[in-house]
């Protein structure tokens, strides 16, 4: 992926400005005097320093699809860590890493959601450490790739016809398709996942294929917290006859496991049979196999 820098510093100190102390820039009469920026910085006690600075691994761009993607980087220091993102410098989208559940991290991993197919996007991470100094990073571009029309291999994805039947829970009350709902779970998408809402080992959905189908292998990977929580550690899955298949043993987080089964159905219902507790959830899980005649 072709990654384009642009000059940042143009808009780093109105950057810092929003973050500190919100529309401070702002003027009552257009022809009030301008804000002396750097006098107001310095008056407020606010350093601001490259993030380069502090980082450890560049950022990049990773797990990128046509309508998601995943910046990525290391620092050196914990820093609390937001991306603004957009189809302009301007941005217009913001977002956190959702594993700094409310503290700061070093392995900064937020995701860029809901984005256009074929278009090029402008972001920027930027952050803040304990002591209250703000790292900001290189205005980036990425290109997201085109659309594919290729039907899914996945037989659990909804464009082959599937339909979830029920699920334990969504976290957050959000409904199948939002974010942390179970299609995030069959998109082939790394960047989007299924949390429920605390059922640790009570986690399960049920899925109705589109078609009656041989099933020949699971892949599956498991989500997980940083405080070590929310990990599926082995699961079932049960066919349309009520055979049970399992428990298959879970690969550590990040990690993809791969499980050879024989059986033919037309649903199937997916269990936790072990985990760590918690958001119990899922990355991707797939069923490959073939679609079988009805003749």
């Amino acid at each position: 992926m072709h990654t384009k820098r642009l000059s940042i510093f143009g808009l780093l100190l109105a950057l810092i400005i929003a973050l500190a102390a919100g529309a401070l820039v702002a003027q009552e009469d257009e022809h009030e005097d301008e804000v002396d920026v750097a006098a107001l910085l310095e008056e407020r006690g606010i350093a601001v320093l490259p993030l380069e600075a502090v980082t450890e691994s560049p950022e990049q761009i990773l797990d990128f699809t046509p309508t998601s993607a995943r910046l990525n980087f290391v620092s050196t220091i914990p820093l609390s860590c937001t991306l603004v993102f957009g189809t302009t410098p301007a941005f217009g989208n913001v977002s956190m890493d959702s594993d700094m559940n409310g503290a700061a991290i070093i392995d900064h991993n937020p995701l860029m959601l809901n984005l256009e197919p074929d278009t090029e996007y402008y972001y920027r991470a930027q952050g803040s450490s304990a002591d209250g100094t703000f790292y900001v990073g290189e205005v980036l571009t990425f290109r997201t790739p085109p659309a594919s029309d290729e039907l899914p291999d996945n037989l659990l994805s909804p464009q082959r016809g599937a339909e979830v039947v029920g699920v334990s829970s969504n976290f957050g009350g959000a409904a199948n398709d939002e974010t942390w709902g179970i299609l995030g779970a069959f998109d082939d998408n790394l960047n989007t996942e299924w949390s429920s809402a605390g059922d640790g080992d009570d986690a399960w959905f049920e899925v109705a294929l589109g078609e009656t189908a041989q099933v020949n292998l699971i892949t599956f990977e498991t989500r997980a917290m940083t405080d070590g929580t929310a990990q599926i550690l082995s699961f079932t899955i049960t066919d349309d006859a009520g055979n049970v298949y399992g428990p298959f043993e879970v690969p550590e987080p990040g990690e993809i496991g791969e499980y050879a089964v024989d059986f033919v159905t037309s649903s199937v219902r997916f269990d936790v049979a072990e985990s760590t507790g918690g958001n119990t959830g899922i990355v991707e899980i797939a069923l490959l196999g073939e679609p079988v005649s009805d003749e």
